[in-house]
């Protein structure tokens, strides 16, 4: 009988430390600051794989907005990609200037990033794996996907980009108790 319960006290201890935690995670500014996702222990989160040249560039302005509404609440990080359809090509500051003039974009922004392949970034490997982040697998299907996780570090739920930033599907998670 010991042996048992040695055997599920080792997949219990393998469950526990095979899960990662977001705020272990490093990603850059775009101006290659590292940025410690721990430094947002307390507030939501909301990733989104951005992208100058798509048909959903327009969200900018709701994800400021979305920035603007909930100060205390909610962190906004807009990762630029280049990955669908090469509709991110700009390097950095071309990137910043774009967003600043036309969107007045304050949230934070990092280094472009791959979402997904082989050469998948850390962060979005957590967000679209359920071994990593406890709750859900996906894929990023497309520019302007968005990852909301708690003030924890808990995944949330994801949302595909015809969803606006200022959806219910969204700000229901944000509205103070």
């Amino acid at each position: 009988m010991k042996s048992i319960d040695k055997a599920k006290l080792s997949a219990s201890v393998y469950t526990e430390t095979k899960r990662q935690s977001i705020y272990d995670i490093t990603i850059n500014a775009i101006d290659g600051k590292p940025i410690s996702l721990s430094e947002f222990k307390g507030k939501k989160i909301l990733f989104v794989n951005v992208a100058s040249e798509c048909g959903f560039t327009k969200q900018y302005k709701d994800l400021q907005k979305l920035s603007d509404s909930y100060p205390e609440e909610l962190v906004v990080i807009g990762s630029p990609c280049n990955q669908f359809g090469k509709q991110e090509p700009g390097d950095a500051s071309q990137i910043q200037e774009f967003c600043e003039l036309n969107f007045g974009v304050k949230f934070l922004l990092t280094e472009k990033l791959n979402v997904k392949g082989s050469k998948q970034h850390p962060l979005f490997k957590w967000l679209t794996s359920k071994d990593l982040n406890g709750k859900k697998s996906s894929s990023v299907k497309w520019n302007f996907q968005k990852y909301l996780v708690d003030d924890k570090g808990n995944l949330i739920d994801y949302y595909f980009s015809i969803t606006k930033p200022t959806s219910s599907k969204i700000t229901k998670h944000l509205k103070c108790k």
